[in-house]
């Protein structure tokens, strides 16, 4: 009898993520079909789509920093202002639609990467409207030290916080297309 090698097959077709958990994991959520998003348009999770403008236009505004910084020009420092601005505003409009789920969905609170994400998105909205009232009036004085450092760390904790955001929806199945309980299945 011929055996046949199923360790290709068998981590192609795993449904688990092929890296390690940062800070927790539960096999049985990889199993079970998932809780859907308490915010939804035809069963279509709002959050994700939500958070594509206000992380671009953050990272954007980081870009038009440095470039303020390389050329001193006033066009830059106007961008940055337009920039965090709309990232701001961007910005409320997710965390609504990811409190909603934050606090109707108990899978989400019980992880502790349910925790880091909203910790962090509340720190990068603070530190961007921080941003945004130290440059008003003057968008150019204050990017040069303090705007740009703000920029930089709402940038580093924009990323990380998107990690743990693709960990509650990869890993633990939260805000997907599911047929699971809203709040544990």
């Amino acid at each position: 009898m011929e055996t046949m090698d199923t360790s290709e097959t068998t981590s192609a077709s795993t449904p688990f993520p092929n890296i390690p958990p940062i800070i927790e994991s539960d096999d049985r959520e990889y199993r079970d079909t998932g809780v859907p998003s308490t915010v939804a348009i035809a069963g279509h999770p709002l959050h994700p789509l939500s958070v594509i403008f206000p992380i671009a236009f953050l990272a954007a505004a980081l870009g038009s920093d440095f470039g303020y910084w390389l050329t001193r020009d006033f066009f830059w420092a106007r961008a940055s202002l337009w920039l965090i601005g709309l990232g701001l505003i961007g910005g409320l409009i997710a965390a609504a639609i990811g409190m909603s789920d934050f606090l109707k969905i108990e899978r989400v609170r019980k992880r502790k990467a349910g925790w880091a994400h909203m910790i962090l998105n509340v720190s990068i909205l603070v530190l961007t409207l921080l941003n945004f009232i130290l440059r008003w009036g003057d968008a150019e004085a204050r990017i040069l030290p303090w705007g740009l450092l703000i920029s930089l760390v709402v940038g580093t904790l924009t990323s990380v916080s998107g990690w743990f955001g693709a960990e509650l929806s990869y890993r633990h199945k939260i805000g997907v297309v599911g047929a699971g309980s809203k709040r544990y299945p």
